[in-house]
């Protein structure tokens, strides 16, 4: 349209007509041709103000995060992950469509002061909301619809399975039948090789890892599992535990665990899980000595319905029962498998045991500390110190 402009006016200069602004046989042409001009010098300037206009809106829309008005519609439930990020969290709403666009959601957590305390759980949430709303929904606990659910260090299968239910509302029957093969579960086949020539016991037992979960009420019992059983794998990666036990200290994953698990049960505080672990692997290994573990004739106890014991009410059927496979009263070397689900302490104290020639303890004091000693006399005398202090083994 420029070209067009200067062949108007090169056709006017070409002529000879003057460029005046009055007077002249000629004014009225020129004046038409001049109309002309202006006219196209007006299109093209609101062509041009059209094309900044729309490229404004295009680069305004660009910046602009999409989002959706107003409170939404329906209800949909969403599950925020443990750890989630803001960013993963928006991710997980739109493909709910519960917000148009990631990066709305993002900024509308940003610009709220308690945006970033959003929990993990499942939400009942509205489709098509704006991301201010769903910022407000996922902090209000009313919009929650699963709670924390925390196994504690050191639980039984079977007792997990009692608190799992509870939380859950599936029958602990659902738990039982879903545990019976832990290879289904997740749990990797080289895990239940021995190199002490025993047998293993396969079983989730010690593959359940003790922690807080968030579980979507939508899973069945099986799943639930395969969650803590993947978890237990994570951390037991994170630790280096399988390389670090077997080349450390010879022995394979499955007795580094059954370690880790006596550990979790006999320790009566975390300082002393490395020196537990440090007098089985003694006993079992270089003193050629039994366990004589009370807490693995409790365990048996517990698997047959049975209350456990303090050590010194357990009688000498109870704790050197034949027809146990996790006894260690008379039998030599690591029981048959693990005996509960040892926390990531106990783990690493299994990994990393103190050093020493450590093969008695006992609990001295009501607090849990333990005496070790590789002198059977002083071991005596710490068993009169526990005595004098109340404990109950006397």
């Amino acid at each position: 349209m420029i070209d067009e402009l200067d062949l108007a006016f090169d056709e006017h200069a070409e002529r000879g007509r003057p460029r005046h602004r009055r007077g002249g046989r000629g004014g009225k042409k020129s004046s038409g041709k001049s109309g002309v001009a202006f006219l196209m010098a007006f299109v093209l300037l609101a062509v041009l103000g059209g094309g900044v206009f729309f490229g404004y809106n295009k680069v305004k829309g660009f910046f602009t995060a999409a989002d959706y008005d107003g409170p939404g519609t329906g209800t949909v439930q969403v599950t925020i992950e443990k750890n989630a990020t803001l960013t993963d969290i928006g991710n997980t709403l739109v493909d709910a469509d519960v917000v148009k666009s990631t990066k709305a959601f993002v900024n509308a957590a940003n610009e709220n002061p308690r945006g970033k305390n959003i929990q993990s759980g499942t939400y009942n949430m509205r489709k098509q909301m704006s991301a201010k709303n769903a910022v407000d929904m996922l902090l209000d606990p009313k919009n929650r619809v699963t709670a924390g659910i925390t196994i504690p260090e050191g639980k039984t299968a079977k007792q997990t399975y009692e608190l799992l239910a509870k939380a859950t509302n599936i029958p602990v029957k659902d738990f039982e039948t879903a545990a019976k093969n832990p290879e289904d579960l997740g749990v990797p086949g080289f895990w239940f090789n021995r190199r002490d020539d025993q047998q293993a016991r396969k079983s989730v037992e010690g593959f359940l890892f003790p922690d807080t979960y968030e579980f979507d009420p939508k899973l069945t019992a099986k799943q639930i599992l395969q969650v803590m059983v993947k978890r237990f794998v994570t951390v037991a990666t994170e630790l280096g535990f399988v390389d670090g036990v077997q080349n450390n200290l010879s022995v394979s994953p499955f007795e580094g665990l059954i370690v880790a698990s006596l550990s979790q049960a006999e320790a009566g505080v975390p300082k002393d899980l490395p020196k537990v672990a440090r007098v089985a692997y003694n006993r079992a290994y270089k003193a050629n000595m039994p366990l004589e573990f009370d807490v693995t004739a409790n365990y048996w106890l517990d698997l047959n319905g049975k209350s456990a014991k303090h050590s010194g009410e357990l009688t000498a059927q109870e704790l050197d029962d034949p027809k146990n496979p996790y006894n260690t009263k008379s039998k030599r070397g690591l029981p048959a498998g693990p005996i509960n689900s040892p926390g990531k302490s106990a783990l690493e104290a299994a990994m990393k045991p103190a050093s020493g020639n450590y093969v008695y303890f006992v609990a001295i004091d009501r607090d849990g500390n333990s005496a070790f000693t590789e002198d059977y006399g002083q071991h005596q005398k710490n068993i009169q110190t526990a005595c004098k202090n109340g404990v109950p083994l006397c």
